[in-house]
């Protein structure tokens, strides 16, 4: 905390008067705190151009390889058939009629007020022969039912209301048990008693006792293709979707008919194209928000004079062989034609355009070279894109990684000159404070003087 100091004696405005002389003193460490300030900005727009780069690069990655260009589209000719082509899928037509849902098993115990056992035991037997024993903590069907739902068996359990018991007018639930998955593996059959009296035989089913029911069996999606023919040929699944049907594709079914299905697969020019647009798009991206970090704009100072500004990126070296690198991938030709072939061209502001309509010629005329062309200028993105925003070793991330490093160092000369500047200020109270005890001196010495003066002149008279 300073002193004060303001002249008591002199009648100097001391502390206006040091702070003026450390505004001075502070100028190398206020040119420190711009370049920093300077630093900084340019920092967070060479990673938000790093980051938008990195991204094109797995887009253009993603592109380069078979699979991205290897787009389909899967229609069925019933709204209860839903088909996903994915990768992998080829042209083609395939009949067939969905037999069976995929569904899980539903059964109900008999009505009861309480388990008939105690203490409630039972077993569950899974569709493979697995056997596993629960045991409840008491006769309360709220417990049997917690009991199986924290066994882990497959199998849920709910009570469910069932009315009043006709002779004592007690409360009756049943036990829904319910499979947790769909489809024939699912099954299951639970009986009162241990695995050795289900082996003995001595256990009870709990479907043989009066007033329980199997609400609904266990049991795989069914579809049968070419129905009606001598090549007829079932398949199952345990849920409701067929993966394996055709390659890469994946089919939903959710209502049984016996109307035939058919199913059509297709290369998506469209999806092809949105492909290629979405290339072309992150390019003009990363190329626009350049330019506007090259901008030099102009304002007017508060004298009213007019300050020329640069953009972070203007003149920048590394920005500069970024773009070079990224408009050469895009634009160089291939097999000895240009790109534009594909409707894929660069204006002379430095944007990309893509024609769809040209590129969809090129496709319908030569799939397999339209394909291939998006493929090799996707390639040459991915390179030139990685080599400049490799997390490691990009040109991109290095200069970033070094000019961080810059501010540190700067950061650490602006912490040596706080502390700099506070022993000068401490100094200059100091010298300040010395002044007004000097002054204070020779005012009292003058007094003095001036007394001893005026008794001279009066003795002498």
């Amino acid at each position: 905390m300073g002193m004060a100091v303001d002249g008591l004696i002199s009648g100097l405005d001391t502390t206006s008067l040091i702070n003026s002389l450390m505004q001075a003193e502070a100028i190398p460490q206020t040119l420190l705190k711009n370049k920093v300030s300077d630093s900084t900005t340019y920092i967070s727009a060479m990673q938000a151009l790093n980051t938008k780069i990195a991204a094109l690069a797995d887009l253009a990655t993603t592109t380069s390889k078979p699979a991205g260009v290897d787009l389909h589209t899967a229609t069925s000719s019933s709204t209860s058939v839903v088909a996903t082509a994915t990768t992998g899928a080829t042209d083609g037509t395939l009949d067939f009629t969905v037999d069976k849902l995929a569904q899980a098993q539903v059964t109900v115990s008999a009505p009861l007020t309480q388990w008939p056992d105690q203490p409630p035991v039972l077993t569950f037997v899974a569709a493979d022969g697995t056997t596993t024993q629960v045991t409840a903590a008491s006769s309360s069907l709220a417990d049997v039912a917690a009991a199986i739902n924290k066994a882990g068996v497959g199998v849920s359990a709910t009570r469910v209301s069932a009315g009043l018991d006709p002779s004592t007018g007690q409360q009756q639930y049943r036990l829904q048990l319910s499979s947790t998955t769909t489809g024939a593996a699912g099954s299951f059959t639970a009986y009162r008693g241990t695995p050795a009296q289900v082996t003995a035989g001595t256990a009870t089913d709990l479907l043989s006792e009066p007033g329980a029911a199997q609400v609904r069996a266990a049991q795989d999606a069914q579809v049968t293709l070419w129905a009606g023919t001598g090549a007829a040929q079932t398949v199952t699944s345990s849920t409701n979707t067929f993966a394996d049907l055709l390659p890469g594709v994946s089919l939903t079914v959710s209502a049984a008919s016996s109307a035939p299905v058919t199913l059509t697969v297709a290369r998506s020019d469209s999806a092809i194209s949105d492909v290629a647009n979405s290339l072309v798009s992150g390019l003009n991206d990363i190329f626009t928000y350049i330019n506007q970090k090259n901008a030099v704009t102009t304002s007017t100072d508060t004298a009213g004079g007019t300050v020329v500004s640069s953009g972070p990126f203007t003149g920048d070296s590394t920005v500069r062989d970024a773009t070079q690198k990224l408009a050469s991938a895009v634009s160089t030709p291939i097999n000895g034609l240009s790109p534009s072939t594909y409707g894929i061209s660069m204006t002379s502001d430095g944007q990309i355009t893509f024609d769809k309509d040209k590129f969809a010629a090129a496709l319908a005329a030569d799939p397999e070279k339209a394909k291939a062309a998006l493929q090799t200028v996707a390639s040459r993105v991915a390179d030139a894109a990685n080599v400049v925003s490799d997390k490691y070793d990009g040109t991109i991330t290095s200069k970033i990684a070094g000019e961080q490093s810059t501010v540190k160092g700067l950061n650490n000369q602006i912490t040596d000159w706080d502390t700099r500047l506070a022993d000068r200020r401490s100094t200059l109270e100091k010298t300040y404070a010395n002044l007004e005890v000097q002054l204070q001196q020779l005012q009292s010495q003058s007094s003095w003087l001036t007394g001893q003066l005026a008794g001279l002149s009066t003795s002498s008279s």
